[in-house]
């Protein structure tokens, strides 16, 4: 019992002792550490100083909804698309709904995997295969296509290269559009 006492004792004692170091021991702050608080400490002064203002209109969600209103709401409304090439002619097609770049997807172009990564496995965001089974990358993002108003003709085109589009709900009667030629099968009566 008594060497029992002694043990606890003495162990006691080294505790405190090492207690007592781990204490005193200070440890630096890394450079990180202080340059992570300096940025924040700066920043809460900005903010105290400047805060964020707050909106009582966002023009930019009226525009939204405005988008919202004129292509979410009928199945069949009719997009003119006005094409521009390098030498100032224009060109129009008549499309059911609006035209569709390659970069958009019905999926998400990532899905999370489990991949291998040496001594740990581990989630990683891997590209995903479209819906036609291959895998695209957000290239060829200045292709359009859709479907031709009158005839359902798949129609598609590009721009860039000196080549603009100008997308409009309605046929407008303006006069750099006068004499544009249809570029499809459908054609705007004047």
């Amino acid at each position: 019992m008594r060497r029992l006492k002694y043990f606890i004792t003495a162990l006691l004692a080294f505790g405190l002792v090492f207690g007592a170091t781990a204490c005193t021991t200070e440890d630096k702050p890394t450079s990180r550490a202080k340059e992570n608080k300096a940025r924040q400490s700066n920043y809460d002064k900005l903010v105290a100083r400047q805060p964020a203002h707050t909106l009582t209109y966002s023009p930019t969600r009226d525009t939204k909804n405005f988008w919202i209103d004129t292509w979410g709401k009928t199945p069949n409304k009719l997009s003119y698309v006005y094409i521009q090439n390098a030498n100032g002619e224009y060109g129009y097609f008549v499309l059911k709904g609006l035209p569709v770049t390659y970069c958009v997807s019905l999926l998400p172009p990532e899905q999370k995997s489990r991949v291998d990564i040496g001594q740990y496995d581990g989630d990683a965001f891997v590209q995903a295969p479209s819906m036609d089974g291959t895998f695209s990358s957000n290239s060829n993002c200045n292709a359009f296509y859709g479907k031709d108003a009158s005839t359902g003709a798949y129609v598609e085109f590009s721009v860039g290269q000196n080549q603009s589009y100008f997308l409009y709900d309605q046929p407008l009667d303006l006069p750099q559009f006068k004499n544009a030629k249809p570029l499809g099968p459908t054609t705007i009566k004047r």
